[in-house]
């Protein structure tokens, strides 16, 4: 357990180097939007890239795995859902469905972007790519998406909410790097050196600057007391139960090889995204608890990641 604690400890170091950099004032908040758009628009879609592209297609992408992934995530956010409606009655009303539905994407939706690429080169080394590949298709095309729509459809009668999401995803730029990643892997033909060297040296600045982005972001969300309570129930399910439910179906219901029910429960076990709160905050839902449940999940999984990874790979 020690080992792999110390193995994660670099990673989330960083992100605390970050969130005393802001608290502290020692960087502008300025700073930490610069690397969260360079993490996000340029580094972390070379890294993904090339790492789909520079390995066979059948060894990155499992379809039994992918629905397996995606189905334990639908499974949680309609119990996450259906629970947050069935606790705010009796005001049951557009207002409740939007919140329940930014509870259910904060439970289903890991911090795959900053933490994931980081944690599973850690862990796996670029096999890991293929599984946290297939688990920001699931989470970030379909959950997010999802939880995007039902919020704005609840506080806004609909419109081009549903169009608009959609739009967004396809625009993802590490959504992007995936598909022409596995364009390239389908068609077997190796990248040229030059270009390959290129996006190793572009893609190898996404972990800590992702990482120290992520940190400064935490810094400008407290928890507020009065929001504690249930932010704990989010963060308690997003790295508990999620976890725990997707290492029953993969490994109990659909029989998976061990790599990819590992893969997938340590990807599970990653804290909320925060991307979840930029949502939450447009459709003005329940944002207050979605931001303390992300810090919270975060700060929590400093322990839980570790233990995860211990129970799996141990």
């Amino acid at each position: 357990m020690i080992a792999f604690l110390l193995s994660s400890l670099p990673i989330f170091g960083i992100v605390a180097l970050g969130w005393a950099a802001i608290r502290m004032q020692l960087a502008p908040p300025s700073l930490r939007d610069a690397l969260g758009a360079f993490s996000f628009r340029f580094a972390l879609p070379a890294l993904v890239f090339r790492l789909i592209a520079g390995q066979p297609l059948g060894r990155s992408f499992d379809p039994i795995f992918y629905v397996g992934y995606l189905a334990s995530g639908g499974l949680i956010f309609a119990l996450v859902f259906a629970l947050s409606l069935i606790f705010d009655r009796p005001a049951c009303d557009r207002q409740a469905i939007a919140a329940a539905a930014a509870r259910a994407t904060t439970t289903t939706v890991s911090n795959l972007g900053f933490l994931g690429p980081p944690l599973m080169l850690a862990f796996f080394g670029d096999h890991g790519a293929g599984p946290l590949a297939m688990a920001i298709l699931a989470e970030v095309m379909i959950l997010l998406s999802l939880g995007g729509v039902i919020m704005g459809v609840s506080r806004h009668g609909g419109g081009n909410v549903a169009a608009l999401v959609i739009r967004g995803t396809a625009q993802n730029p590490v959504v992007a790097a995936i598909v022409l990643g596995a364009i390239l892997a389908a068609t077997g033909l190796p990248l040229p050196a030059p270009i390959a060297r290129f996006l190793d040296f572009l893609g190898g600045s996404a972990g800590p600057t992702a990482l120290f982005a992520l940190g400064g972001a935490l810094a400008a969300r407290p928890i507020d007391r009065s929001t504690a309570f249930t932010a704990a129930g989010i963060a308690a399910v997003k790295l508990v139960v999620c976890p725990i439910f997707v290492w029953y179906v993969l490994a109990h219901l659909l029989h998976v090889e061990p790599f990819w029910v590992q893969a997938g429960v340590l990807i599970a076990s990653l804290p909320s995204a925060g991307n979840v709160y930029v949502l939450a905050q447009r459709y003005a839902a329940d944002e207050e608890r979605v931001s303390a449940a992300i810090v919270l999940s975060t700060a929590v999984s400093v322990v839980t990641v570790p233990l995860a990874a211990w129970l799996m790979l141990h």
